[in-house]
């Protein structure tokens, strides 16, 4: 009876043991450093119940049953899983996994690991952005990636930025397609600290978006929350101010009124200045346009988190820049808000969604070209004041010497007025069905509207006789809508089979449509003359006959596309991947309209195999091999029809009246720019994963060139008003090159640690058909009166210089005499004239010695980036270069009373006196012929970054409720090397014909920072 009652009560206290629940508590460290880490998750798996470490890395999980499973997670770092067998400590090491070959990679309509990844693929981290802070996405791919070169049309704040993946391809669009959560965007008008991490798809397996993914693709995932997680909230700011980095060595008054008597008397005209004594440095029209400590402001802050079911994320940004010229008239605002959420609706449905909200409100001034800002301000005389006596400002004289387009820039800064706002919401809903484990459906809608309004006011004004003159005023506005949608329906089978073989399947299809329209009007007539009343529903006035007052433009256009993907590898080590699409778009003609792209990627993971199981040195090493046809339709749309967009008057009851004719001409042949696509790589790690090699050789040929307004007969009505030619397809154009891409990480000791990485990219273009009745097209522009100085010629690079060559100055009247007649050119040679090479050899100089002269492509480009972590400190500094791109010096008016560079200083004033520098007079010369004398390597190095920054200790923070405190200072653009005379050796245009013509670029402004990062 005992033994019963015993072996009952024993039977109890196991059943009850086995029911009980425990409080678990244990230590998280960081593996390499033994620190601990503070914010850690730890979640009790297939529930909601979790907890997270303190600040010495400790937790406590409270009644957690006996064999559960707790999960412990942290960002960057290999998520762990524990299993609770009794209430001892549970201590865990964390390894950090930023460089895993286990990181998953975004390829579009799926993700593999990086280990499994075959084609040429660069991503940048959320940690690289909030280092470089960049104002712009776009700011943050210089230097960071290889084969990637990003270029400023202007430094002004809002201003474009060109992204160009391996090279220039084609004489039209040139940058990659966006996709931002799985749904074409604009990468531009996103907040960085939004983004996790930017994907950049350079060769073949962008193949998978067809049409659109010739110039490459950028693939943006946004930041989400993480389901069972804490909330957690993120705080940045920072304040700033910002200054040119360049003023122009120009001529102070004292020096330009000699040079300008030399040359006067050269010409044996009267000397303009008798009396040079008192006139000093005169007015430094740079430092009259140029402001310094000019603001920038940013804050975001974001809200993340997660339920069992659900993660969320909530954020907003604010940013306010000015720009260092007409401060408060070329400012720009972006605020964005953001709202993701994803979660389960059941066990085998998802649900995701990403939608952003982004104003944007830009002012600004002529900053480019003949007649902006910068280009007055080089060119107008020092030795006037900006002001006269009235306290008005002062007129430039409207003589020969000094022109009609050369103004007071104070003057046109005060008379600009502008506006520009933009409203836009975008974003996706997605869901997804996954019936069984191998087997996942997928829907996702996308979806951009854009509204943008602009209004500008001309206002009377007298510059003195200048073509900038205006003596009505006008206003005009603009509306313009964007729409686009896309719908992606596709389904992913993942599977092994006979444990060997794994097979993951892509098939689906996508439907894009982009609509809009735009209205636009003048009025005349401004009440008071005031920008205050600048609006058409106040302006009294309309425009002289036959001008129009209005007009308006809509446009709807579509893309239909199917497309396939089957990925395989064998134990994997043997990798290959094949892709087809088939696209359809309303761009081309009902003959042409269907076109399909195949592309397939293979890769053999060396390291795998036995003989290199036992490697002390590699640790890892792929070979990778794609090729691929990628398509391009990013044309004006309705290139294959006629439209009725041209200008006509006609005789109606013998009244004159206004009407349309025939405008662009049709060409319904039109078809698809191809992109033949072909990359080799190698990809591998040693000395225990610290050092992470990637190479590439790339071969990009693009056929069929979609080329606008080729030449054709003028019969056919192409040079009447409102007229122009074909688009065509007359072209090919083909880049080559090699990437290597190098990283180094170690922990040097406890406290310091230390990543450096390099890339380097090379690259040769080479336009390999022109098909037209030239065999060239003509771009760019340079001086007044002059023809075109860029052009695309077979065998050469695209947009490469066209004139001619020097030979250094005559030095007397017998190299003259012994030189061939340059009289073709315009004026006779003389002593101290630059002399031209007669490059065909049939003794006289004339049109037939025109020759490359250098282009604007980068011949090799480079960026070197560094991080050292000591303590709690930070730092980081990230750096650029660009060999062999040159520029064309076109900011110097060439009239005769125009201020100059000081380089001037060293002309040539007799016999032996220089070779470089020409004579000055006002006498007829052929100096001003565009020659190699105005072309310049524009090769250059730029620390972009540099960062310092601090963490305050765990233990300061820790009663404010804190998890994360950290001040940081930095400076962007810091310092320029080049010997290019002009503002921003890397500004460019971003014409493929007539880039790297530099009319004044406004430069990239010096930014100071001052910021603070807060995590609670």
């Amino acid at each position: 009876m005992y033994k019963k009652i015993l072996i009952l009560l024993l039977f109890s206290y196991s059943a009850i043991s086995f029911a009980q629940n425990i409080d678990v508590k244990g230590t998280i460290t960081e593996g390499s450093s033994g620190q601990p880490l503070p914010g850690v998750n730890i979640i009790l798996k297939n529930t909601s119940k979790g907890a997270t470490t303190d600040f010495d890395g400790i937790f406590t999980l409270k009644d957690v049953p006996i064999n559960s499973v707790i999960v412990i997670s942290y960002l960057g770092y290999v998520t762990q899983e524990v299993k609770v067998v009794n209430n001892d400590p549970i201590n865990v090491s964390l390894q950090e996994d930023a460089e895993s070959l286990n990181e998953v990679v975004v390829i579009g309509y799926g993700s593999q690991t990086k280990k499994e990844v075959t084609g040429a693929v660069s991503t940048v981290s959320s940690e690289t952005l909030s280092e470089l802070a960049p104002v712009k996405v776009e700011q943050a791919l210089q230097g960071t990636v290889s084969g990637v070169n990003v270029t400023t049309q202007s430094g002004a704040p809002g201003a474009g930025l060109d992204i160009r993946i391996r090279g220039i391809s084609t004489n039209g669009t040139n940058g990659p397609a966006v996709f931002i959560d799985g749904y074409q965007g604009d990468l531009s008008l996103l907040n960085p600290n939004d983004i996790e991490t930017i994907t950049v798809l350079k060769d073949a397996q962008a193949a998978i978006y067809g049409t659109i993914g010739a110039n490459g693709v950028i693939l943006i995932t946004t930041k989400t929350g993480s389901k069972g997680s804490k909330t957690k909230v993120t705080f940045n700011t920072y304040v700033g101010y910002q200054e040119t980095t360049r003023k122009l060595p120009l001529l102070n008054a004292s020096e330009y009124a000699l040079i300008l008597n030399e040359s006067y008397a050269a010409a044996g005209q009267n000397l303009p200045y008798p009396n040079v004594t008192g006139l000093g440095v005169g007015t430094d029209w740079q430092d009259e346009v140029f402001n310094s400590q000019v603001p920038i402001v940013n804050h975001d802050f974001s809200v993340s988190g997660g339920s069992e079911k659900l993660a969320y994320t909530i954020s907003a940004s604010h940013l306010y820049q000015q720009g260092i010229i007409a401060p408060k008239k070329t400012d720009f605002r972006r605020n964005t808000a953001r709202l993701s959420l994803r979660g389960d609706i059941s066990e085998k449905i998802k649900f995701s969604s990403n939608v952003i909200y982004t104003y944007l409100d830009r002012d600004s001034v002529n900053d480019f070209g003949l007649g902006s800002v910068l280009f007055n301000a080089l060119n107008a005389p020092p030795t006037l004041s900006a002001y006269d006596q009235n306290g008005d400002f002062s007129l430039v004289p409207n003589t020969a010497g000094l022109g009609i387009e050369i103004i007071n820039p104070l003057a046109q800064i005060e008379n600009t007025f502008n506006d520009f706002d933009l409203r836009k919401l975008n974003g996706s809903f997605s869901m997804d069905y996954q019936p069984t484990d191998q087997l996942t459906f997928t829907s996702r809608i996308g979806f951009n509207n854009t509204e943008q309004k602009g209004k500008s006011f001309a206002k009377i004004v007298d510059y003195g006789g200048k073509v900038f003159d205006v003596t009505r005023s006008s206003v005009s506005q603009s509306a313009e809508n964007f729409n686009d949608y896309t719908l992606d329906l596709f389904a992913n089978y993942k599977d092994t089979f006979f444990e060997d073989h794994n097979v993951t399947a892509t098939l689906g299809t996508t439907i894009y449509k982009t609509f809009g329209n735009g209205l636009f009007a003048t009025g005349y007539d401004v009440p008071n003359n005031d920008w205050a009343y600048a609006d058409i529903s106040l302006a009294t006035g309309t425009g002289a006959d036959g001008v129009r007052d209005v007009g308006s433009y809509a446009f709807d256009e579509r893309r239909m596309s199917v497309f396939g993907r089957l990925q395989y590898d064998y134990k994997g080590k043997y990798l290959l991947s094949a892709m087809l699409r088939r696209d359809m778009s309303t761009k081309f003609g009902p003959n042409n309209r269907v076109a399909y792209f195949p592309s397939a990627t293979a890769g053999w993971i060396i390291s795998d195999e036995e003989f290199l199981n036992d490697s002390s040195l590699i640790n890892f090493l792929k070979l990778r091999v794609s090729y691929g046809v990628l398509g391009n339709d990013q044309i004006p749309n309705n290139g294959y029809v006629g439209q009725l967009n041209g200008e006509a008057t006609y005789v109606f009851d013998g009244t004159l009246t206004n009407g349309v004719a025939i405008g662009q001409l049709p060409n319904p042949d039109l078809q698809w720019e191809e992109a033949k696509k072909f990359d080799v790589g190698l990809d591998f790690t040693i000395l225990n994963e610290k050092v992470d090699v990637t190479t590439d050789y790339f071969i990009n040929k693009r056929d069929n060139l979609l080329i606008s307004n080729i030449p054709v007969s003028g019969i056919a009505g192409v040079y009447a008003p409102g007229g122009s030619s074909p688009t065509i397809n007359a072209g090919g154009v083909e880049n080559k090159g090699f990437e290597f891409a190098i990283n180094y990480k170690d922990n040097l000791s406890e406290n310091l640690k230390l990543s450096v990485s390099y890339n380097v990219t090379t690259l040769t273009n080479e336009v390999t058909e022109v098909n037209n009745s030239t065999g060239f097209i003509e771009g760019g522009s340079f001086g007044v009166g002059q023809p075109a100085i860029s052009r695309m010629e077979v065998g050469q690079p695209i947009g490469y210089f066209y004139g001619y060559k020097t030979d250094g100055i005559f030095q007397n009247q017998a190299e003259v005499d012994a030189h061939p007649s340059q009289l073709a050119l315009g004026a006779n040679a003389s002593p101290g004239d630059l002399r031209y090479v007669d490059v065909n050899n049939d003794g006289v100089i004339d049109t037939d010695d025109r020759t490359n002269l250098g282009d604007p492509i980068p011949d090799v480009t480079m960026g070197l980036n560094l991080t050292l972590n000591w303590k709690n400190l930070d730092f980081t500094a990230y750096a650029f270069a660009s060999i062999g791109n040159d520029m064309v010096r076109n900011y110097e008016r060439t009239l005769t009373d125009v201020n100059q560079l000081n380089y001037v200083l060293d002309r040539w004033t007799g016999e032996g006196t220089s070779n470089t520098v020409p004579r000055v007079t006002t006498a007829a010369t052929t100096n001003n012929v565009f020659s190699d004398y105005f072309v310049e390597d524009a090769s250059y190095l730029r620390l972009q970054n540099v960062q310092l920054g601090y963490n305050l200790p765990a233990d300061v923070i820790e009663s404010m409720g804190f998890t994360k405190v950290r001040l940081y200072c930095g400076v962007n653009n810091l310092v320029t090397l080049t010997k290019y005379r002009g503002y921003d050796p890397g500004a460019t245009s971003g014409a493929p014909i007539g880039g790297g013509i530099d009319f004044g670029f406004y430069p990239i402004p010096r930014t100071y920072l001052f910021g603070l990062n807060l995590n609670f």
